[in-house]
């Protein structure tokens, strides 16, 4: 019996493999991106103390979006998670795409986030 996955489950393996490979230090934190089919979200993660350090979204208040579900929402929200981290004092991270292929979206929020200075 042959079973269909959905593109969901298929991902969600992939971001499994990635992670067992990958994980962020509190020197060294994990950039985590979510895309769903409305927003984008960022996370800068400690995976050995299990804290979320610095986040954004395109549901932040402060980004008053037209669209949310576009590569210029996805740049507002690299340019602001960079800007956070910053702010906290994180410069270098892990940068994981969460099982999604790097391009469109998730490619503009990390090249957003290279511009404002974060490095990886």
């Amino acid at each position: 019996m042959i079973t269909k996955l959905d593109k969901n489950a298929v991902r969600q393996k992939r971001h499994a493999r990635v992670r067992a490979k990958l994980s962020g230090t509190e020197a060294r934190p994990r950039l985590n991106v979510f895309r769903s089919s409305k927003h984008i979200y960022a996370q800068l993660i400690d995976d050995v103390n299990g804290v979320t350090l610095a986040s954004a979204s395109t549901l932040d208040k402060e980004l008053s979006l037209a669209s949310t579900s576009n590569i210029e929402a996805a740049q507002k929200v690299g340019e602001l998670v960079a800007k956070r981290a910053i702010e906290k004092g994180y410069k270098s991270v892990v940068f994981d795409r969460g099982g999604y292929l790097f391009h469109g979206r998730v490619k503009a929020l990390a090249d957003a986030a290279r511009e404002n200075g974060l490095e990886f």
